[in-house]
């Protein structure tokens, strides 16, 4: 009976021992779960704003832990489009040959055989003065595709800037013709050397060339005119034919056929046509080409005179 007892007593402690032991395990399942689940979660990439899957940062491996980094391919260019740099549309300047000099008597002589030498050069003195007249005799010279050299004063460049900026882009060739347009021959060099230097100085600083070209005023810059246009590396001239504008007023009547009829009563091959800007000069200019083109002359590019005298 004791005995039965005893084997009773043991039985039931087995039984709720292994009670125990179960509910234990379940607690440790449980909790190992958890971690796995979350590991799962953050694992997944994050989307970006477009719905895109980005790759996450921590699922590359980092540069210099043994493992080779991934480098994400360049984007690739939409179809039709290039990714090298495209040149510049405005195309280089043509380099313009030096194919006539100026002679002593400032005629416009050819380089060589073969070129045309029934040229004339326009050149207008004293400006810039007025923005309607530069714009109607840069309108003419684009009409007959003629060049032409504009000599202006320092002076009238210092009150009016933008007329001198006007001029330059619109393709006038701007020329030195002094700063106070004074009679220069009879001055010092230090005189002269300031009336030239002062005018190349401002004109830089306008358009960013210097002038090519100097002309003294009236005519008159003697020996120490010639030296220091030389020593600006200028082409100095006077002129060769000589339209008379100066001379006429505004009262004058028939003013284009006169200044037409002065010109062309002097003309011949090279000629070195002395105008200003005034505003009968303007309104004969068209007139004027037409006449000179229909005589056979063409108008000489001032670029492509030589810048000494010979």
């Amino acid at each position: 009976m004791g005995k039965a007892i005893s084997a009773l007593l043991l039985a039931t402690l087995l039984l709720s021992a292994c009670s125990g032991n179960n509910n234990e395990d379940l607690a440790q399942g449980s909790t190992a779960t958890a971690p796995a689940a979350t590991a799962e979660v953050s694992a997944a990439p994050p989307e970006d704003a477009a719905g895109t899957i980005a790759p996450s940062a921590s699922s590359s491996p980092a540069p210099g832990n043994g493992t080779e980094a991934t480098i994400a391919p360049a984007a690739s260019a939409a179809p039709g489009t290039s990714t090298a740099t495209s040149p510049s549309s405005e195309p280089a300047a043509a380099e313009i040959p030096l194919l006539y000099h100026m002679n002593k008597n400032y005629d416009i002589v050819p380089n060589e055989e073969g070129t045309d030498k029934k040229v004339v050069l326009l050149t207008f003195d004293d400006g810039p003065k007025e923005a309607e007249m530069i714009n109607a005799l840069m309108d003419t010279l684009d009409k007959h595709q003629a060049k032409a050299i504009f000599f202006v004063n320092g002076y009238r460049v210092k009150e009016h800037p933008e007329l001198l900026k006007l001029l330059h882009e619109r393709g006038g060739i701007i020329g030195n013709h002094s700063w106070d347009h004074i009679v220069l021959k009879d001055k010092s060099y230090a005189e002269v050397k300031k009336q030239i230097g002062d005018v190349q100085t401002i004109v830089k600083e306008i358009t960013g060339e210097a002038p090519a070209f100097f002309r003294p005023p009236h005519g008159a810059g003697g020996d120490v005119g010639k030296q220091v246009a030389a020593e600006n590396g200028m082409l100095y001239m006077t002129w060769s034919v000589g339209s008379l504008d100066w001379e006429m007023k505004e009262k004058d009547a028939a003013k284009t056929e006169t200044l037409v009829k002065n010109v062309t009563d002097q003309l011949h091959s090279g000629s070195n046509i002395l105008m200003h800007e005034l505003p009968w000069t303007t309104q004969a200019l068209d007139t004027l080409l037409t006449t000179l083109e229909g005589k056979g002359y063409s108008f000489v590019d001032p670029r492509s005179i030589e810048l000494k005298q010979r």
